[in-house]
């Protein structure tokens, strides 16, 4: 078609992204043909075929863009490709400046992506037509191969976000969780011209590996210690990640006297970091500077030579459970009752109206935060209307938000810090270290008696940014 705003689309893609399974669901749409792996180095569109538009792999070798206009000028509708990091360098240079050449962009968590890749060169099945024919494997996760995939795959990503930005062009974001709905398909579908929609994604292929890393990954325990040394922050940085949060600097806590600076992780034991570091000096906890600016806290920083700035991270489980039972469970907390409300009416959390009474059972309580897990997953990724708070934000996009401005010199788990807490305040010459109160998250239901292998998934499922890039294990009823 000549009014058509594009002459073609190209679909950006690593291995084990989906990009099959993407692809088959638009070659659905009666205008638009995917072709497939075009510039593969080992074959020509599809596995053992070497020919396509009457070029051969020399001639592509010789000219890769004129397979692309002989594919533009010979396709009946709008002609499409999956072109990957490593495919033909010359092509990337020559589409991505092109405005009437189509971006479309598939993101998955690199992670899952290098098991999948594992599994599936172990297994020989890189494809999946049906259930019963699946094979799966254990593999061994191998640390210094990962962290050599994720600066390749991070070099591309920046490549080709550069060359979208300085020509004004946009792409259209696909994650791995999306290419299963229709709406989202439809979405691209009209970004590409397509006429056509889909009533649902394709059900030709299967997804190969479902199931936890856990089950997948011979050295899991070694796996997640491994990650804590590999891109801390920008594991999940990519199209799919969490909304990207700002530095906060108000909300840092200077000690008017010691060198301590402590940067707050709403739903962690803040109360009883901000309580230790009044009694330091006995000072008080109206004494402990707050609101500063960045005028402020640079001069804070200039006055305390060796300061040392730290965090108390705690486990996701506990975290997200002080949040249900602090702001959502009860219907004092005006700052969030818009969110309570919407939670309950649209998204159906089990909870009542006014904050539950005596009759309250063990039963519902579990039953609620289940579903306040199960809503965090979407929330998190952007996909409710109800803002990400801070409560329950991962602690690893507000810690990725500050290091714009400060990266903390110590990241203390909840369960270290009575001793980690006082070794830091003697290394700033405190030498009269006052003991740590107890904070008690605010509920007649412990966390252990209702923690169960379905509360344990959806934590993973909301939180896997947290549990991989902060390295936490599995909650222990601790």
């Amino acid at each position: 078609m000549a009014d058509r705003r594009f002459d073609a689309f190209v679909l950006f893609a690593e291995m084990r992204t989906g990009s099959n399974y993407l692809e088959d669901s638009l070659n659905a749409l009666p205008d638009l043909t995917c072709h497939g792996e075009v510039y593969n180095p080992t074959f020509l569109g599809h596995h053992n075929k070497f020919e396509l538009f009457g070029y051969d792999m020399d001639r592509r070798e010789a000219d890769p863009l004129g397979l692309l206009r002989a594919m533009i000028e010979k396709t009946e509708g709008l002609p499409g490709f999956r072109l990957f990091h490593d495919h033909d360098d010359r092509v990337v240079d020559g589409i991505l400046p092109d405005p009437r050449i189509a971006k479309v962009i598939l993101t998955r968590n690199p992670l899952d992506s290098y098991v999948s890749r594992k599994i599936a060169t172990a297994t020989g099945q890189w494809r999946l037509t049906d259930a019963k024919n699946r094979k799966s494997a254990k593999v061994v996760f191998d640390a210094a191969e990962f962290a050599e995939l994720m600066d390749r795959l991070a070099g591309f990503q920046d490549r080709l976000r550069r060359g979208l930005q300085v020509t004004g062009q946009t792409a259209f974001h696909v994650r791995y969780e999306d290419i299963n709905d229709p709406e989202v398909l439809n979405g691209l579908a009209m970004f590409l011209g397509s006429i056509g929609r889909v009533e649902g994604a394709s059900k030709k292929l299967k997804r190969q590996n479902p199931g936890e890393l856990a089950d997948k990954v011979e050295n899991y325990d070694e796996m997640i210690a491994a990650l804590r040394d590999v891109d801390r922050f920008g594991l999940t940085a990519s199209a799919d990640a969490e909304v990207p949060r700002g530095a906060s600097v108000p909300n840092l806590v200077a000690h008017p006297s010691a060198g301590l600076l402590f940067i707050p992780l709403k739903g962690s034991p803040e109360q009883a970091v901000l309580d230790w570091m009044g009694d330091i000096g006995g000072v008080g906890r109206d004494a402990l500077l707050r609101r500063m600016s960045q005028k402020e806290l640079r001069q804070w920083m200039k006055d305390h030579p060796g300061y040392r700035s730290f965090t108390v991270l705690r486990h996701p489980v506990k975290r997200a459970y002080n949040s249900f039972c602090r702001f959502i469970l009860p219907d004092d907390r005006p700052a969030y009752e818009d969110p309570r409300k919407v939670m309950r009416q649209r998204y159906k959390l089990p909870i009542p109206a006014k904050t539950p009474g005596p009759d309250w059972t063990e039963a519902e309580q579990k039953a609620a935060f289940l579903a306040y897990l199960e809503f965090l997953k979407p929330n998190l990724d952007g996909q409710t209307s109800v803002r990400v708070d801070t409560a329950w934000a991962t602690q690893s996009a507000i810690l990725q938000g500050m290091a714009q401005v400060l990266t903390p010199h110590a990241l203390i788990d909840e369960e270290e810090m009575a001793t980690a807490l006082p070794d830091l305040a003697r290394a700033v010459g405190v030498s009269d270290v006052p003991a740590l109160r107890d904070e008690v998250i605010p509920t007649p239901v412990p966390l252990d008696r209702i923690y169960d292998g379905k509360i344990e998934k959806a934590a993973i499922d909301a939180y896997r940014r947290d549990y991989l890039t902060l390295g936490f294990p599995r909650w222990n009823k601790r």
